[in-house]
């Protein structure tokens, strides 16, 4: 389980060239009590709001970050927002964005995939969030053509999700992905399991982003890291973030 409040928060960076402040939050180092132990960053979830609050306070003091991120209520849809319009917790949307200095793009997740881009000269950046459904709805692309800079000239960093080895799938999504165009990727074991995070990386590939990075720790084999809803339902969230330069 992740570890209690007497050790600083964790944060997954992406190798990138450019050093945004960007990355992945993990469980440790907040002050939630089991079975949101400890950094859980979500207020939907059943946890005391009050350590919600505090734990979100550790993740803007220890990123640092210069404000509270701009927090989503995510319905695994396809609505990409500018950070301007973001009514922090009620907003719904799995994507935001934002060119202005001192906003923090982020998303929450527990087995889904989050997705940092950014702007080679990262002044505009975004945050998605994409589980099958977003994927299939178009998501990844949204978020690509919402920010104003051309593909080639964007970095994408692909944080922590589930394993394909613990996410298989009905014939409906293998269905709704094809439907959709998606190249989507499976390992058969015979059972079919989506590959979320290479999925994502072709979507972004096709869509053209110059540079696809993938930060590899699974959700579901890091119990001691990373929340994952398929391994324990009643979980935290842990987050992905980022702000542009000024």
């Amino acid at each position: 389980m992740c570890s209690r409040a007497n050790e600083r928060i964790e944060i997954v960076r992406p190798d990138w060239a450019v050093s945004l402040n960007a990355g992945f939050s993990t469980c440790r180092g907040g002050v939630s009590e089991p079975p949101y132990n400890s950094l859980n960053l979500a207020q939907h979830v059943g946890d005391d709001p009050l350590a919600v609050q505090a734990n979100r306070q550790r993740l803007v003091e220890q990123a640092p970050l210069p404000e509270q991120p701009r927090w989503l209520r995510q319905v695994h849809g396809v609505r990409v927002v500018h950070a301007d319009a973001v009514e922090r917790d009620h907003t719904e949307a799995d994507a935001v964005w934002t060119d202005r200095p001192n906003q923090v793009c982020a998303v929450l997740v527990a087995d889904c995939v989050p997705i940092l881009l950014a702007s080679r000269d990262g002044r505009s950046v975004a945050a998605v969030h994409a589980g099958w459904r977003g994927l299939a709805g178009g998501v990844i692309q949204a978020a690509v053509t919402a920010l104003p800079a051309h593909a080639e000239d964007m970095m994408a960093c692909i944080g922590p999700c589930i394993s394909p080895a613990a996410y298989e799938v009905g014939d409906e999504v293998v269905a709704a992905l094809q439907t959709a165009g998606v190249n989507a990727q499976y390992k058969r074991t015979p059972a079919v399991r989506l590959d979320l995070s290479a999925t994502a990386a072709e979507i972004l590939r096709d869509c053209g982003v110059g540079s696809v990075s993938t930060v590899w720790p699974r959700t579901d084999t890091q119990p001691e890291r990373l929340y994952s809803y398929r391994r324990a339902n009643r979980t935290g969230r842990f987050a992905g973030f980022i702000t542009p330069f000024a």
